[in-house]
């Protein structure tokens, strides 16, 4: 592991998104953006802190809903610019709409029947 190693925020206007997975299922659970103060404190805390770029503000996964992400990996990219999350999805649900993982709609399109 190379621990000097850090996303490129200056690349992305000091956003990267964020693919968070459920470390038991691998299920992705979300997709998310990070910047360079949100990414500091998953590394401190051990929990999955975003950006939340509606609010203008860290979102601090769960500190409302209870629903935290105890990160167990963090890994990079090859053009360091996206962060994929492996963490414990503590309560079973990542979505804000209440459901274990923000992708729940399915489309079908023709051609794959």
């Amino acid at each position: 592991m190379n621990n000097s190693l850090r996303p490129d925020f200056a690349k992305c206007n000091n956003f990267v998104p964020v693919v968070t997975q459920d470390a038991a299922t691998d299920e992705v659970l979300m997709l998310a953006y990070m910047n360079e103060e949100a990414y500091n404190e998953t590394l401190k805390t051990g929990n999955a802190v975003y950006f939340s770029r509606s609010r203008n503000k860290l979102w601090r996964k769960g500190e409302e809903s209870g629903n935290v992400q105890k990160v167990s990996g963090v890994f990079l990219d090859c053009d360091i610019d996206t962060i994929f999350l492996k963490v414990e999805q503590i309560s079973g649900t990542a979505c804000h709409e209440g459901y274990k993982t923000c992708f729940f709609r399915e489309i079908i399109p023709d051609g794959f029947k």
